[in-house]
């Protein structure tokens, strides 16, 4: 997608059947634990890259009978978060929408969210100035995102090394920072925020369980998403190659002491 400012963002995941399961797992407390504290009843509040809505749902409850917006680039995605909506979650409206281009007024809401957006992003500043626009005086804007290069794992596996390195290839190709974590500060406060409060959490899969859900959703994105489609492209692996990564995931699930785990950068910053 371009704007007006020749800016070219592409979503690496794609929005396959895969990345929208992934992404249904996803809730507001193993993803916005951060930002729950500085949430009350009544406020308005705009989620940024909204997808599949279930982090969405938790927000809207939370701020209940405040005004909740979602936006995200796609409207097949918003379709589909918008036919998954729970019955007890009202007052939200799912939208088109461009974060540089945000359609609404100055200080027109009292919290601004977004996960996992700005690394995708080829001027994630430009956003965060965007975002503080609208928010008001005394609210805040979150954001979090993840940093690939923290991602760990035991058992070793060659395969998942030439997961990984593909895939931050692939993002960066994209015009995205697949490390976006370590970069948030620094991006936050040339845009403009000087009262910033930081920090990190971590996702980790190490229960049975766990492990072979994680495992499946890298293993079908790696085969048969737009990411793998994208690494062919780009040269970065051939077709024996990606089936070898996918095996290589499942492979590691099936590891009875086998552990991944990530951080992720979290930032609240005060308008």
């Amino acid at each position: 997608m371009a704007d007006d400012a020749g800016r070219h963002d592409a979503y690496t995941h794609g929005y396959g059947a895969p990345v929208q399961r992934s992404h249904s797992w996803r809730t507001a407390a193993n993803s916005a634990g951060y930002l729950l504290d500085h949430l009350r009843p009544g406020m308005d509040l705009l989620d940024v890259g909204c997808g599949v809505g279930t982090i969405t749902w938790d927000l809207a409850r939370l701020v209940a009978p405040g005004r909740v917006i979602g936006i995200d680039v796609d409207e097949g995605i918003l379709a589909a978060a918008r036919g998954a909506a729970p019955d007890d979650v009202v007052g939200v409206e799912l939208r088109v929408g461009d974060v540089y281009g945000l359609d609404l007024a100055d200080d027109s809401v009292d919290v601004v969210h977004a996960h996992q957006v700005l690394q995708h992003l080829t001027d994630p500043v430009a956003a965060l100035r965007e975002m503080r626009r609208v928010c008001r005086p005394g609210g805040v804007v979150a954001v979090r995102d993840v940093d690939y290069e923290t991602m760990t794992w035991s058992p070793a596996s060659d395969g998942m090394t030439h997961w990984l390195a593909a895939y931050r290839a692939v993002h960066r190709a994209n015009g995205g920072e697949p490390d976006a974590g370590r970069h948030l500060l620094a991006w936050a406060q040339e845009a403009g925020f000087d009262d910033v409060e930081p920090g990190a959490s971590t996702w980790t899969f190490a229960t049975p369980a766990d492990r072979r859900w994680w495992a499946d959703t890298w293993a079908e994105r790696v085969a048969g998403t737009r990411l793998g489609e994208q690494a062919l492209e780009l040269g970065l692996a051939d077709r024996s190659e990606l089936d070898g990564m996918a095996t290589a995931w499942r492979r590691w699930a099936d590891e009875p002491s086998g552990w991944f785990s990530m951080i992720h950068a979290e930032l609240i910053c005060r308008v």
